[in-house]
């Protein structure tokens, strides 16, 4: 048994999707972002950087914080969802970490949130978000997935890319990652971790 503490964030659903797409059995605690949830003493025991996601694991007692490590923990822990190669899993998940989450995240604050405050700071995230697209669609060419087969890099990755209309994107320049996109976004697994600790919206859908 898993304890998740999440919100439904692009980060949060990494996990969420991913203890479904792994089918371990998980109760879901809430942390309301928006009301400063996260900052809660009994929260800090868990995630000492006050940011979901973050699992207790019930069978060894382990919390941990971090949705990269926390992927990491769960293929290793079931070893499976590695793709065909394990290496350049985490190549693609480190590249979900380093990039596509940071660089999306600035996007959406300045192309989204603050939009018309900052000129160049839309330039700047509205340039490296379709840099990163193309990036990914390009590896997306000759395979079905990040690393050959489904894993915890795509189970990363996809949560981001579900935001696609907080950064400006234009699908008829990634017909590769739009094909990758829609076939994750078909799995069952993926439909109920998207909604988890609820429902907010559909899963967006390129035409």
């Amino acid at each position: 048994m898993i304890d998740l503490y999440t919100f439904p964030t692009p980060n949060g659903r990494k996990v969420s999707i991913a203890l479904e797409e792994f089918g371990i059995e998980y109760t879901v605690h809430a942390v309301n972002i928006t009301k400063d949830e996260q900052f809660a003493p009994e929260f800090l025991e868990i995630s000492p950087n006050n940011k979901i996601p973050a699992i207790v694991d019930r069978s060894n007692n382990r919390a941990m914080m971090e949705s990269g490590a926390i992927l990491i923990y769960l293929a290793e822990t079931h070893d499976r969802f590695w793709g065909d190669d394990r290496y350049e899993t985490l190549e693609w998940l480190m590249f979900q970490m380093g990039g596509i989450g940071p660089m999306l995240g600035q996007a959406h604050h300045f192309l989204r949130f603050n939009q018309g405050k900052a000129p160049y700071a839309e330039e700047r995230y509205a340039t490296e978000a379709k840099r990163l697209y193309k990036v990914l669609d390009q590896r997306l060419i000759d395979r079905e997935y990040l690393s050959g087969s489904y894993s915890i890099a795509d189970m990363a990755t996809w949560p981001w890319i579900s935001r696609y209309e907080w950064q400006g994107i234009d699908w008829a320049d990634y017909p590769h990652l739009k094909r990758w996109y829609l076939e994750i976004a078909d799995r069952p697994a993926v439909q109920r971790g998207y909604d988890v600790p609820m429902h907010v919206n559909p899963i967006p859908r390129p035409a």
